[in-house]
């Protein structure tokens, strides 16, 4: 399972930005795909996560700012991110609790990071 984040950028207090993560490869089943985020000297944190039945979590900081959904025929998660603030600068990092096909084995899979940086 490979998963492939797109978005990100620089954008200015209160903008918006859209991440995608789109999951790919021997995939027989995505139980959970969310966002993480790291800032510089601090551990990584959950943003939002949604499952495969819709069901969403958001860490209190973003909510009411961010809206996570999914595609599940697309097998991707999108983090649509309003009023932004300085503070949610970061590197985000793409997640799926996913089984694989061949072996089928369930797993934690990350992406690669996307920068976001929120000027004041």
């Amino acid at each position: 399972v490979q998963l492939q984040a797109f978005g990100g950028g620089l954008v200015q207090a209160g903008g918006s930005l859209r991440l995608s993560c789109a999951a790919s490869g021997s995939i027989f089943s995505i139980y959970r795909m969310g966002w993480y985020r790291q800032a510089p000297g601090k551990q990584r944190e959950l943003v939002a996560a949604i499952t495969n039945g819709g069901s969403t979590d958001y860490a209190d900081s973003v909510k009411g700012r961010f809206t996570i959904s999914g595609d599940n025929a697309k097998n991707t998660a999108y983090l649509q991110m309003n009023s932004l603030k300085p503070e949610d600068t970061a590197v985000y990092y793409c997640n799926a609790d996913a089984v694989s096909r061949n072996p089928f084995l369930r797993g934690d899979y990350w992406g690669q990071g996307t920068q976001v940086t929120v000027s004041s």
